[in-house]
């Protein structure tokens, strides 16, 4: 299994170094790749070496956290903070942050995090490309429980909204880690495989039907961001939306000059 990547932003040099040598990195199968003490450095990091997961404060020189997670398309972000203000929280949430840790940092909170974020990060990895044909990605529907019929229908028609596995645990009654369990027996993968191919599908469509841009159709189906949509949509197609478009309309005029 390969180490994931992380890198640490912090301006504070004793807590950067903190993180860097009392967090059990590579118990957790993950290596720190970089390191910086402001905004505008951190995204200039993030973007040269394309971390799994960012973990930085909010409060930073040149440019705030949650700015610079946004401007950097960061798909895996962790807070730290020692504000709780709702406004910043609301934001990060917003933008995709997987959590926000308030400070003091407590190492089993940070690593527990960590490590819950790096099985979603492994999951949504695993045999995704089982489920394309590089045109649709068939899902098995219509399966033999009807709370996960009806956990299927949920997203079907919430995959634009925010959804979470507890969103789903409400709307069968069922607990989170039942539902989870039976939905990967019914369906083959788990929830968020299943919810992300349906976004795809639903991408697939907007990207051949509709004039609507990789921002404005990451937003249309559910994604924080266009970066996290790209990197997605990659995994399951082999391929970025752009190139998957341009495949189309070069389809399209080849199909022309044969009539």
């Amino acid at each position: 299994m390969r180490r994931l990547k992380v890198v640490l932003v912090e301006d504070e040099e004793i807590v950067l170094k903190e993180l860097v040598e009392t967090i059990g990195w590579e118990g957790l199968g993950m290596e720190v790749v970089g390191t910086a003490m402001d905004g505008i450095e951190g995204e200039n990091l993030i973007r040269h070496l394309s971390p799994d997961i960012v973990v930085t404060d909010i409060k930073l020189p040149g440019k705030n956290g949650l700015q610079m997670i946004e401007d950097a398309d960061v798909t895996n972000g962790i807070i730290l903070s020692g504000y709780t203000d709702f406004e910043y929280t609301r934001r990060a949430i917003r933008i995709g942050v997987f959590d926000y840790i308030e400070k003091p940092v407590d190492d089993d909170e940070l690593e527990a995090t960590l490590r819950t974020l790096a099985t979603r990060i492994i999951e949504e990895e695993d045999a995704v490309g089982s489920i394309s044909d590089g045109y649709s990605i068939r899902l098995r529907e219509n399966v033999q429980s009807h709370w996960i019929n009806v956990a299927i229908e949920y997203m079907k028609k919430n995959y634009m909204n925010q959804i979470a596995l507890a969103d789903i645990a409400r709307e069968t009654r069922l607990s989170e880690s039942h539902l989870s369990t039976l939905f990967k027996s019914e369906t083959g993968i788990n929830f968020l495989q299943y919810l992300n191919a349906i976004r795809i599908n639903n991408a697939l469509r907007l990207l051949s039907q509709s004039n609507m841009n990789v921002s404005e159709i990451a937003r249309a189906i559910g994604f924080p961001s266009p970066g996290y949509f790209t990197k997605i949509f990659r995994r399951f197609m082999g391929k970025t939306p752009t190139e998957y478009r341009n495949e189309l309309l070069g389809e399209e005029i080849a199909d022309r000059g044969t009539e």
